[in-house]
């Protein structure tokens, strides 16, 4: 007589599995152009199982980047910088080796916070606000670990702050430019000019005095 094969019921396994899906088509080929048609495809779900985790298609985008993408941006560089010996060798070293590994791989897709940043940051208050966030932990991170350096008598004329901000900037910029001109080499080119001069705590004060708050934009 013929064993029945065991139903097995894994939802934990069946949401991973969406979100799998779900952030390398939304890096691939963005959130807007993603159906829910062909997520549901590519997992293997029904409509019904895909709802039952994800309501709705910005709660599936949500999802990715608070799990997914919040993830990313902490192993690729806050945990990288924590464990360097000093902010600038963590910073050096995140973009030697995403340079590298592009270099490997043969192809930039971009980094998926700034990818997700310019399309949907406009599109939806609550996107914006997930995906500034993740953005306000990475340079937290830097400025914190450039804190403990100047303690230890360490760039002590750097501001964190604007280090953190610039070393942002240069990393998603480059990762930008990368991306269009499919050129892992720019990473090392904003490196060195990224090295080349560090903001002051003086030119800092300066800075944020001169600073104005943008008005919120409207939900498009």
């Amino acid at each position: 007589m013929a064993m029945r094969q065991k139903r097995t019921n894994d939802p934990e396994g069946m949401r991973r599995r969406v979100l799998d899906v779900a952030e390398e088509s939304f890096q691939a080929r963005g959130y807007h152009a993603s159906s829910l048609g062909d997520l549901m495809a590519a997992a293997g779900v029904t409509g019904g199982a895909l709802h039952h985790h994800f309501p709705t298609k910005k709660a599936l985008a949500l999802a990715v980047i608070e799990e997914r993408v919040a993830a990313a941006v902490d192993q690729t560089w806050i945990a990288p910088v924590r464990a360097a010996s000093s902010a600038r060798e963590g910073v050096r070293a995140v973009f030697e080796a995403v340079a590298a590994e592009l270099e490997r791989q043969g192809f930039v897709r971009g980094c998926p916070l700034n990818n997700l940043a310019h399309e949907l940051s406009l599109a939806d208050p609550d996107f914006r606000i997930a995906l500034a966030g993740i953005f306000a932990g990475w340079r937290l991170a830097i400025a914190d670990k450039l804190r403990v350096d100047r303690q230890v008598g360490r760039d002590e004329g750097t501001d964190p702050e604007r280090y953190a901000a610039l070393a942002v900037a240069a990393y998603s910029g480059a990762m930008s430019m990368a991306k269009t001109a499919q050129d892992a080499g720019l990473l090392r080119d904003c490196l060195a000019g990224l090295e080349q001069g560090a903001p002051s705590s003086q030119n800092g004060l300066a800075a944020r005095r001169r600073r104005r708050v943008l008005p919120r934009p409207r939900t498009l």
